[in-house]
C-alpha cells in the first residue's frame, strides 16, 4: 500500500484521478467536514469494499452555516484527521483552502427543493444551499464513481440524492447507517463539545426516539408519541427541541400516521447546553 497523499488544488487530484481511471480503477469519495471519529472511519472502510482507491475530503464549507459563531468554533483538527485517515488505507485526503474552493467572483448556488424544506432546512436557511453547492463540486473535482455518506444526517443525504438524480452527475451515492456508542448516542464531531454531565444527558435523544419508533410501529398514535419525544427531552436537560417529525424515507413528506407497508424516518434536532444535537431512526413499517 502507498502511503496517502495529501492534495489541495482541483489540478493535482484530477490528475491523480485521471491516472486512476486509465488503469481502471474505480474511485469512492468520503465528503466531511473534519474533527473526524469512528462514524467517518466507517464510511472510509465501506468505501474501501466498494472502491480501489478512495478519497477523503476535509473542507469546513463556510457557506452551510447560518451562524457564523458556529462556524468559528467548529471544530478543526486536520493533523489528527490525516493521520487517522493514512491508518486508514486512504490514498487521497483532499483538503483545499477556501480560496479554491470559492475563488473571487465565484457567484452560483444550487438550491434543491422539495426535500430541503422543513427540518434542518427551515431551522437553518440557506443551509442546504450550501451543502449541495460544496458537495456538487466535490463530486466533480474527485470525479469519484461512489460517495459515501452517513445517515444521521438523513435530510442531507435525500438533498444529495435529488441533486444527483436532477443534475445527472455520473456518481451513485451509498448511505451508510448511522454509528453509535455502546450507550447509543450517534457519532458526532459535536460530541466532543459537551461536558461529562451534558454528554451523561444526551443519551437521552436515541432513547426517547427508539421508545417511540417502536410505539409508532406499535400502532400507537403519531402526534402523541413525537410529543412525549419532546417532553422526555426537556425533562432530561435539553433547553429547546427544534423538531421531532415523522417524515417518509423517500421524499421526505410528513406522516401524521404509518400507512402499511411505508418505510418512515424520526428526525429530531435539539440544542443541549448550547449544542445542536440531531438524530434520526427508521420506524418498521405497522404490520
Amino acid at each position: 500500500m502507498q502511503p496517502m497523499e495529501t492534495l489541495s488544488t482541483v489540478a493535482t487530484l484530477r490528475a491523480r484521478v485521471r491516472a486512476w481511471k486509465q488503469a481502471g480503477e474505480r474511485v469512492a469519495v468520503v465528503p466531511t467536514m473534519g474533527a473526524l471519529h469512528a462514524g467517518h472511519l466507517s464510511l472510509v472502510h465501506a468505501a474501501r469494499q466498494q472502491a480501489d482507491r478512495v478519497i477523503v475530503t476535509v473542507f469546513v464549507n463556510p457557506i452551510q452555516f447560518d451562524n457564523a459563531d458556529d462556524l468559528a468554533t467548529y471544530p478543526r483538527t486536520l493533523e489528527a484527521d490525516s493521520r487517522l485517515l493514512s491508518d486508514a488505507g486512504v490514498d487521497v485526503l483532499y483538503a483545499p483552502t477556501a480560496a479554491q474552493m470559492y475563488p473571487p467572483g465565484f457567484a452560483t448556488r444550487i438550491t434543491v427543493s422539495g426535500v430541503s424544506e422543513g427540518l434542518c432546512g427551515g431551522m437553518r436557511p440557506g443551509h442546504f444551499d450550501g451543502v449541495a453547492t460544496v458537495v456538487c463540486k466535490l463530486l466533480m473535482q474527485t470525479l469519484a464513481d461512489r460517495a459515501f455518506f452517513g445517515e444521521k444526517d438523513f435530510q442531507q443525504v435525500q438533498v444529495i440524492r435529488r441533486m444527483v438524480t436532477d443534475l445527472d452527475l455520473p456518481v451513485e451515492i451509498i448511505s451508510c447507517p448511522t454509528l453509535r456508542e455502546a450507550d447509543g448516542l450517534a457519532l458526532s464531531s459535536r460530541n466532543r463539545r459537551l461536558d461529562a454531565s451534558m454528554r451523561q444527558a444526551a443519551v437521552a435523544l436515541p432513547r426517547a426516539l427508539e421508545a417511540c419508533a417502536r410505539a409508532i410501529a406499535g400502532g400507537a398514535e403519531v402526534v402523541p408519541a413525537l410529543a412525549k419525544v419532546a417532553q422526555d427531552l426537556t425533562a432530561a436537560g435539553f433547553e429547546r427541541v427544534e423538531y421531532v417529525e415523522l417524515r417518509a424515507e423517500a421524499d421526505l413528506q410528513p406522516l401524521t400516521a404509518l400507512p402499511p407497508g411505508t418505510s418512515a424516518r424520526l428526525l429530531a434536532a435539539a440544542w443541549l447546553d448550547g449544542v445542536r444535537l440531531i438524530d434520526g431512526m427508521p420506524v418498521p413499517p405497522a404490520a
